[in-house]
């Protein structure tokens, strides 16, 4: 098969497009033939080495955790999918003309979905799900700042805060207002604004999707004893204030991605798709993704 492959740590130009062995189909697994992925910013952090303290790579490695695709052949114990069957995952090495993964990990795609609208959603709407559900928690009427709220694990979190009722409050950039505001929250804010930031108080619990210099100067926003959820793990600062800050790693939960990714079908929320490229063209995706030069999800179809 073809697959991108990453020697080492480098630049976009370190991923190669060859010839690489199909991965075999163990006990509990399902071999898929990959109809399209995506390219994620943990994806490029792999890739540089920014996140090898935490994640390093074997190598030779292959990227990729957005799978969109059709089951080829199942391994020993598995029920309940067939070949044939179309299929996404939070999975790994999906940047390849195939993959396995372990069947407890799949949700089907429904009807509505395209492979490639499908491939956009499974990384995004399971981070941006727990990051609510599993890290702030919020009840019913409290007040939930959403930071990088145009971003996938951004809108993500706005529709399932919503959807538990809470007041959401989408933070981005000044110049991304008017599209915030169809976002369908309760407010927005411009976060690299500093009299918009000042004017922020009382907040129940910030969903951070961002981190780095912006989340420091919104800390004092977060009214005592509320809660900091972070997928880029607790910024230095917080241990200043009285909150709590919960951190997650996002873990695949397949029934919740069905339902989620259903939501969207029905036109409930989007995650738009900016850019469709060949897997041969990872190496510019990479580039376009880290220079944040397109707006919506960037696809790799074989």
């Amino acid at each position: 098969m073809k697959a991108v492959v990453l020697d080492e740590y480098g630049g976009p130009e370190k991923l190669i497009y060859r010839e690489s062995p199909v991965p075999a189909c163990g006990d509990g697994e399902v071999l898929v033939k990959v109809k399209a992925t995506s390219v994620n910013p943990i994806d490029y952090k792999l890739r540089s080495g920014a996140a090898k303290s935490f994640r390093p790579l074997e190598f030779p490695a292959i990227l990729g955790r957005d799978l969109s695709g059709e089951v080829m052949k199942v391994g020993r114990g598995v029920t309940g999918f067939e070949k044939g069957m179309r299929v996404m995952a939070l999975a790994n090495a999906t940047y390849a003309e195939y993959t396995v993964a372990k069947a407890d990990i799949l949700a089907l795609i429904p009807d509505a979905l395209t492979f490639e609208q499908a491939a956009a959603l499974p990384l995004v709407l399971t981070t941006g799900a727990q990051l609510i559900e599993l890290a702030v928690k919020p009840a019913a009427g409290q007040a939930v700042l959403v930071t990088g709220a145009l971003g996938g694990v951004g809108r993500a979190a706005v529709h399932v805060a919503r959807k538990h009722g809470a007041r959401v409050v989408a933070g981005v950039r000044a110049s991304e207002r008017n599209d915030a505001a169809k976002l369908e929250v309760d407010a927005v804010v411009a976060i690299d604004k500093d009299d918009e930031i000042e004017k922020l108080r009382g907040l129940d619990a910030i969903a951070d999707t961002i981190g780095g210099e912006i989340i420091e100067r919104l800390l004092k926003a977060i009214r005592e004893g509320g809660v900091l959820g972070s997928v880029l793990g607790q910024p230095p600062g917080a241990k200043k204030y009285n909150i709590r800050v919960e951190a997650i790693v996002a873990k695949p939960d397949a029934s919740r991605l069905y339902q989620l990714a259903g939501e969207a079908a029905n036109g409930q929320f989007s995650i738009p798709v900016g850019r469709v490229l060949k897997l041969e063209q990872a190496a510019e995706a990479h580039r376009l993704v880290e220079a944040h030069q397109v707006k919506g999800k960037i696809i790799l179809v074989p």
